[in-house]
């Protein structure tokens, strides 16, 4: 049933991208990372992240989307959640340096503020550069965990773990590619 849910899941997620104005971060050697992407204006209530920068409601951030479906794909054959974190883990650490040279060369680059993403998947994000922040948002929170929830039964995943915000600034981003 989860094969079944995947190819369906891969048949639509091309709509999906196109609807949702997704771009691919693309790198030289391996064509397209994991990451998708688009310019949003923030929502939620203010945050101050570590290094100052202060994100207010209609901030200009650079959401960040992991494609599901390839992770899932890539990851399927993979039996051991930690072999399985470590791996996503080391994509999302090697493609953000790619995501660093994205917004580098974006149109927008000094009105972007952070990136933002939305995840249950929040062990050693904090060694990658991002800080957490929980969804105040009940509705909002309570709907994110309910599509995550999919993500998870679909990738064999037993993360019970809350959505939570992911935030790093663009600064702390561009630092932190350069290592």
């Amino acid at each position: 049933m989860k094969r079944y849910l995947l190819t369906i899941w891969g048949t639509l997620d091309p709509i999906y991208y196109n609807f949702t104005r997704l771009h691919h971060v693309a790198d030289h050697e391996r064509n397209k990372t994991i990451f998708r992407v688009r310019l949003t204006k923030y929502k939620g209530s203010s945050v101050v992240l570590k290094d100052g920068t202060m994100i207010h409601k209609h901030d200009l951030l650079l959401k960040i989307h992991l494609h599901n479906v390839r992770m899932i794909r890539e990851l399927k054959d993979v039996r051991s959640e930690v072999q399985r974190a470590l791996l996503l883990y080391h994509m999302v650490r090697d493609d953000l340096r790619c995501l660093s040279r994205y917004i580098a060369k974006h149109p927008k680059r000094h009105e972007i503020k952070a990136i933002i993403g939305i995840t249950m998947l929040n062990k050693g994000t904090r060694r990658l550069g991002f800080e957490t922040f929980s969804i105040q948002n009940r509705y909002y929170r309570l709907f994110k965990q309910l599509t995550c929830l999919l993500i998870n039964f679909i990738a064999n995943s037993s993360n019970g773990n809350p959505p939570v915000y992911l935030f790093m600034s663009t600064n702390q981003l561009l630092n932190h590619s350069k290592i």
